[in-house]
């Protein structure tokens, strides 16, 4: 059987991390060519190609692989050190979560100062759409996500976490001259519309529930990729949005937003999936998280 040795492994995991052999170099303290030459080593031995040579680096599909065992194994080295004394040195446990912006501007912060101080982790967030932070779980990169994604990427479990609410929501002086011309289902879709980016489909199902089959929302579509920034979008009447519950509601009592169609609103359910590994810290994080997500979501109908 062909064996992948812990040093072609660690260097390959290096390069993808760091983003570059130099600077996967740097970090291992070797040389450049010694890296270079690890990598090689490790694709000759699995007959693979396990890294897109672009800037940053890329693993392939192989390597995701590759990339997912030498996380997983870098984790449990470091528990079984932990377990027998000799982690000095160590350091703090390394965690890469996937989460989407709206969870990270609400309530996942909140969480993440609820874990144990005594349990010494570093958190390294990987902000995406949570219809797209399980891929990142597949490619290796992060060993939990929170995701809409109910089906579990291999080799990880699946917990829910609740339902985050979204409200169609504008300023009201945007709402009165685009938005009160007529009904709502035929406004929506001529009415300039704020967009997280171009996978950002919240506003466009909004606007088929009320038409199906409609369209969708407007063709003046505004991309502002921060969540902050978005609900501020909306608040100045540069168009109407879906804006999470936790931050339409101050804005709806202040009246800087109004709301579209009372009583109506989206509710994504989201989950908390993560590697099935044996590590303390993981299974610290994802119960505080658990608890949090109970606290600040809705509950699944």
């Amino acid at each position: 059987m062909t064996e992948l040795p812990s040093d072609q492994v660690r260097t390959l995991l290096a390069v993808v991390d760091e983003g570059t052999f130099d600077a996967a170099a740097a970090a291992l303290h070797v040389t450049p060519s010694a890296v270079s030459q690890r990598v090689k080593a490790l694709e000759q031995r699995t007959g693979r190609v396990l890294l897109m040579r672009t800037k940053p680096v890329r693993p392939t599909e192989s390597g995701q692989v590759v990339v997912r065992l030498a996380r997983q194994l870098a984790a449990l080295e470091r528990e079984a050190h932990m377990e027998l004394g000799i982690a000095d040195g160590l350091g703090p446990a390394r965690l890469p979560i996937a989460v989407n912006a709206d969870s990270l501007a609400t309530w996942f912060l909140t969480a993440l100062t609820r874990v144990p101080q005594d349990v010494p982790v570093c958190f390294e967030l990987h902000r995406e759409d949570e219809a797209h932070t399980a891929a990142l779980l597949r490619e290796g990169q992060v060993t939990a996500a929170v995701t809409s994604s109910a089906e579990p990427v291999a080799g990880c479990t699946v917990r829910p976490l609740g339902l985050a609410r979204y409200l169609p929501v504008a300023n009201p002086g945007f709402a009165e001259r685009r938005l009160r011309t007529g009904p709502l289902e035929q406004c929506l879709p001529d009415a300039p519309v704020i967009v997280f980016d171009r996978r950002d489909e919240l506003q466009d199902r909004f606007v088929r529930s009320l038409s199906p089959g409609g369209p969708g929302a407007g063709r003046i579509r505004h991309h502002v990729p921060t969540s902050e920034g978005f609900c501020e979008a909306v608040a100045a009447g540069l168009g109407w949005g879906m804006v999470p519950e936790q931050q339409a509601v101050p804005l709806l009592r202040s009246g800087a937003l109004t709301e579209l169609a009372p009583g109506r609103r989206l509710d994504v359910p989201l989950y908390w999936q993560q590697w099935k590994l044996d590590v303390p810290a993981l299974a610290v994080v994802t119960e505080t998280v658990v608890a949090a997500a109970a606290e600040f979501l809705h509950a699944p109908r």
